[in-house]
């Protein structure tokens, strides 16, 4: 299970570049009854690319917890890019947490498939009926200037394709318009091999 721990700003979207995008008129006053409209469109189409391309956008805390892990000689991280692991710790039945050494694991880094990968021969698993909690800080950029130019134009594409139609309800053709498709396309990871 992967949760948000923190959320982006408000201050750190970009209300003035998505108004500009739509070309919004401006000179109405600073406390535009729009801005919480369009702060939620832009929300609904990060999170609709995160979940397309498994990458966080702007950078923030998650925690992760699983029931162990999957090969313990390199985990997979179910988001990417990660810049650190803030923590593992390994909680007992009863909820007691113990927090590992971070000396005793390390974190490879890779824009697709980050993995936690131990000093050793094997990470640190959890007692039986115990669970693994990760800590980890994701994302591209802590600021919008800092995410790549194409990401950047897909968000404010999707945002306005989904202000446009707002009031529509019947699902349209692939639900994600094609340029936004194109544009985050190199973020996604590509999948090789046959179907069982």
């Amino acid at each position: 299970m992967l949760i948000e721990e923190t959320s982006v700003p408000d201050a750190a979207l970009p209300v003035e570049a998505f108004k500009a995008h739509m070309r919004m008129g401006s000179g109405f006053g600073t406390q535009d009854v729009q801005h919480e409209v369009l702060r939620g469109f832009l929300r609904a189409a990060m999170a609709a690319i995160e979940a397309r391309t498994g990458k966080a956008l702007m950078r923030r805390t998650f925690r992760w917890t699983l029931a162990g892990w999957s090969d313990a000689t390199a985990q997979s991280i179910p988001v990417a890019p990660v810049g650190e692991i803030a923590q593992l710790a390994l909680i007992s039945r009863t909820g007691m947490a113990t927090v590992v050494d971070p000396a005793v694991y390390w974190l490879e880094r890779d824009g697709h498939s980050p993995r936690i990968r131990p000093t050793g021969t094997a990470l640190p698993g959890p007692e039986k009926g115990g669970e693994l909690r990760v800590q980890l800080v994701a994302g591209f950029a802590s600021d919008w200037a800092g995410l790549p130019g194409d990401l950047q134009q897909a968000v404010l594409m999707l945002a306005a394709h989904f202000y446009e139609y707002r009031h529509d309800t019947a699902l349209s053709d692939g639900c994600m318009p094609f340029g936004v498709t194109s544009l985050i396309e190199r973020f996604r990871m590509m999948r090789l091999g046959a179907k069982p």
